[in-house]
């Protein structure tokens, strides 16, 4: 199975250090980049980040770490996507989620109370109709759309990851999407996690494939800082802060090993120290470009 590892851009990245990064990454061989959706940050917009990225670059591919569907209509999610697999065929790397992670931002993506997740399944299901059909039609309780024609198709069809890291996320991977980006979890968790996910594929009659299984995982400089022991707690009180967040390089190391035995063979790298970007970017070279096949 092919071990990949990526750059996920974190909260501090501003717009002007983009073209920076972008080259920095496309010198380096790195395998991809990863844009997390930060509306009240001072981060470049993941759509617009990607199209940037892929205009700049000729071999690196881009994600989103996550885009939240629910919120958005699916058929211009569609017509985005497209627009940049035509761009870049091959290099866009799509991966979803039910709602911001922050609680300030949940606001900006409206669904009826007591439905995202029912809204997010067939958003997901017309999100796949609208990239998929040449004239596609939908009728549901939140969508109706009529002979949809977002062209040109992406060639080979897009893969669609989501997150999620609970029980009805896990069912939801296996029924309606082809693999799975997760986050803050121990390699345990993520092990059941997997499993849990090619459980409800093959209950659906699917399979995902065994090389779509993936993580994001924060590397520090040194030592976890105050913040990110309290943002971690906040996420997740019940697991040691350390346990999430790898304190350095040595420590990262040690944690890829045993996702790796837990079944993962894609990593999204971000950083959660002080150090600049570019020092980052050289040091992830340093350490994780032998570690791929």
């Amino acid at each position: 199975m092919k071990i990949r590892f990526g750059v996920g851009l974190g909260a501090d990245s501003t717009p002007d250090q983009l073209a920076g990064i972008v080259d920095h990454l496309e010198d380096s061989g790195v395998d991809s980049l990863w844009f997390s959706e930060l509306v009240y940050a001072p981060t470049v917009e993941p759509v617009v980040g990607m199209a940037y990225a892929l205009a700049r670059t000729t071999r690196l591919k881009v994600g989103t770490s996550v885009a939240v569907l629910p919120g958005r209509h699916p058929v211009l999610v569609a017509k985005q996507l497209a627009s940049l697999a035509a761009i870049a065929p091959k290099r866009v790397l799509p991966v979803f989620g039910l709602r911001s992670a922050i609680p300030a931002e949940r606001e900006l993506f409206a669904v009826p109370d007591g439905e995202r997740a029912a809204v997010f399944d067939e958003s997901l299901r017309v999100l796949r109709c609208a990239l998929t059909d040449d004239s596609a039609s939908y009728r549901g309780r939140y969508f109706t759309v009529n002979e949809a024609m977002v062209t040109p198709k992406p060639a080979p069809p897009l893969d669609i990851w989501l997150g999620g890291s609970a029980p009805a996320a896990f069912r939801r991977i296996g029924t309606l999407a082809d693999g799975w980006l997760g986050s803050f979890l121990t390699p345990d968790e993520a092990r059941a996690g997997r499993e849990a996910i090619e459980r409800a594929a093959e209950q659906a009659g699917r399979q995902i494939e065994p090389d779509h299984f993936g993580i994001s995982l924060g590397v520090a400089d040194g030592e976890l800082s105050p913040e990110l022991i309290a943002a971690a707690r906040r996420r997740r009180p019940d697991v040691d802060p350390g346990d999430l967040i790898a304190s350095d390089w040595d420590r990262l190391h040690r944690q890829l090993d045993a996702y790796l035995e837990a079944g993962l063979t894609k990593f999204v790298i971000r950083p959660a120290g002080r150090g600049t970007v570019d020092g980052f970017v050289d040091r992830f070279v340093t350490e994780l470009a032998g570690r791929q096949n």
